[in-house]
């Protein structure tokens, strides 16, 4: 072959090579996130905030609840559509007459991600654990539904026996639940991650058993029983899970992985959604509401949702102690303006702390009204009047979403209606998390989603003097002896009116200030398919797949 020829020849295969690179090879590397993942299903999801641990007895909040449910299966699980109870690592259960026993019949191939089978004293082993003082598991208060299983949580002695604590193996697949009462909600409860399993004999060959700094859930440590396990984890940036192969159901698991990135902020979520680095954002800027709506955009999702913004208020700070300066604080803000000016996601003011639509039956005590004229009465009584004598607040609020916005709207309010100084401080969430356990705040921005169920008693829980979720320094035993009646009534009438009544008590006294109660905004991309709106805003992974 002449040179000349050749070397035409070479100059065309590489022309033709430069463009197979611009129209095809080219546009393989510059496929976004999503259509990759969307190919391999692998799903791209936002977490509002980092985690500080996936151990199930120690999550708090949506954020790690959504990565537990699916490291972690529960005897129970919850259906996609509607969240009612099905069977999880039970295949199937029956219920004494009497409502207080449950026998549940364990899967005999359910599995730990290392191999290992999952039997019932795995859940005895768990509960013992998670009832622990030394693990100190906030939301062990939801284990006090078994027989005895406050009184052991509460021994300081050793005089209490674990043996006679409600749960026991009657075999290797039958666990049994004896409760101190019946309750309606059980089986949503039990989809609560405390009384997910944990291996304990992992745990404890990484460290003490009760430990809460033990690296048993790093990535290397990590065993589950849920749909996918651990692949990496890599703070700040992004949690790794894949599907577990050792899962009883996962030929019916249709995601390979899934990807969650916690987000900066609220705005860098929305940007990442539209640079195709996300399926599903978790919130979505306010100020862009208007244009997906306007839009008619099919990724805009705003659902109904059983959740309270509310601000809990440190009572044992000075002035702040003084139950008149917090209802002050409570009345003096224009609900209905900021969720209709400032908001503007079909949010509803709150004037209770329990969402309208929690329970049926359930009609709520309005006590935290918009009434700035009032406020400045009992802000007066209490020895501040314009707010004079009264020293600077602080407001602390973790810095995703839109909190700073609301919070600037709020100050603003408090300041015009009461003459009182408030600063806002904002923290990560993992920081302000660790302020609120300290007490070391003196008011600061909260939600509350129902753990179960639409239930007020599961919002009214939080404030019970004996909760690990209270956080306010506040206690009243009324309160108290009302809850404890109500869960052991059987009669709904008579169980809403003490419902009621003990709300009132709480809103009277105002450990808390109610804001508004939420709707789930976010954007969900048309690839992901068996997402469904739910009240609880859970959604069972295994049950969603996508699709070009």
């Amino acid at each position: 072959m002449p040179r000349t020829t050749q070397s035409r020849r070479c100059r065309t295969i590489a022309v033709l090579a430069a463009l197979a690179v611009l129209l095809g090879g080219g546009c393989a590397r510059g496929r976004t996130p999503i259509e990759r993942g969307t190919r391999e299903q692998v799903l791209y999801r936002s977490l509002s905030a980092d985690l500080t641990d996936l151990d199930p007895q120690l999550v708090t909040g949506l954020p790690g609840i959504n990565v537990a449910s699916a490291l972690f299966e529960g005897l129970v699980a919850e259906d996609p559509v509607d969240l009612h109870p099905v069977p999880g690592v039970a295949e199937r259960w029956d219920i004494s007459p009497d409502g207080r026993i449950y026998t549940f019949h364990l899967r005999a191939d359910a599995r730990w991600s290392n191999g290992d089978p999952l039997l019932a004293d795995d859940f005895v082993a768990s509960v013992r654990r998670a009832l622990s003082p030394e693990l100190g598991a906030t939301s062990a208060s939801m284990l006090a539904v078994l027989k005895n299983a406050a009184g052991f949580a509460a021994d300081h002695d050793g005089k209490a026996r674990f043996e006679d604590v409600g749960i026991k193996a009657i075999d290797p697949h039958t666990l049994q639940l004896t409760l101190e009462h019946p309750v309606g909600s059980m089986l949503s409860q039990l989809c609560h991650p405390i009384w997910f399993p944990v291996p304990t004999g992992v745990i404890a060959s990484c460290g003490p058993l009760t430990g809460r700094t033990n690296p048993w859930t790093l990535p290397g440590h990590f065993v589950g029983n849920g749909p996918f396990t651990l692949k990496s984890w890599e703070h700040n940036s992004l949690i790794l899970v894949v599907k577990s192969p050792t899962y009883w159901d996962a030929a019916h698991v249709r995601l390979n992985a899934i990807r969650f990135i916690p987000a900066a902020s609220v705005d860098a979520e929305e940007r990442a959604f539209r640079a195709g680095q996300l399926h599903i954002t978790e919130a979505l800027p306010v100020a862009k509401i208007d244009t997906y709506r306007n839009e008619h955009s099919p990724a805009l999702q705003i659902s109904p949702f059983l959740d309270t913004y509310f601000y809990r208020i440190n009572v044992t700070k000075p002035a702040l102690n003084d139950a008149r300066v917090r209802r002050a604080l409570s009345l003096a803000i224009d609900r209905q303006t900021l969720v209709q000016s400032v908001l503007r996601g079909q949010q509803q003011a709150a004037h209770a702390f329990t969402p309208p639509q929690c329970e049926p039956g359930y009609a709520p005590p309005e006590l935290a009204v918009d009434d700035p004229a009032a406020a400045r009465r009992l802000l007066a009584e209490a020895g501040y009047p314009n707010g004079t004598g009264l020293p600077p607040l602080e407001l602390l609020i973790n810095i995703s979403g839109n909190h700073q916005l609301i919070a600037e709207a709020v100050q603003a309010m408090w300041k015009r209606e009461l003459g009182v100084d408030v600063r806002i401080v904002a923290m990560e969430q993992t920081a302000a998390l660790a302020q609120r356990s300290l007490l070391a705040y003196q008011i600061l921005r909260s939600d509350w989603t129902a753990d179960y169920a639409n239930d007020a008693l599961a919002f009214l829980k939080v404030f019970a003097g004996n909760s690990g979720d209270n956080h306010t320094g506040w206690k009243n035993a009324d309160y108290d002896a009302l809850l404890a009646q109500a869960e052991r009534d059987t009669d709904p009438g008579r169980r809403a009116d003490e419902l009621r009544r003990a709300e009132a008590i709480l809103l009277e006294q105002a450990p808390l200030i109610p804001i508004y109660h939420l709707t789930t905004i976010r954007l969900v991309h048309p690839s992901v398919h068996g997402w469904h709106p739910t009240l609880l805003d859970h959604h069972p992974y295994k049950a969603i797949w996508l699709e070009p």
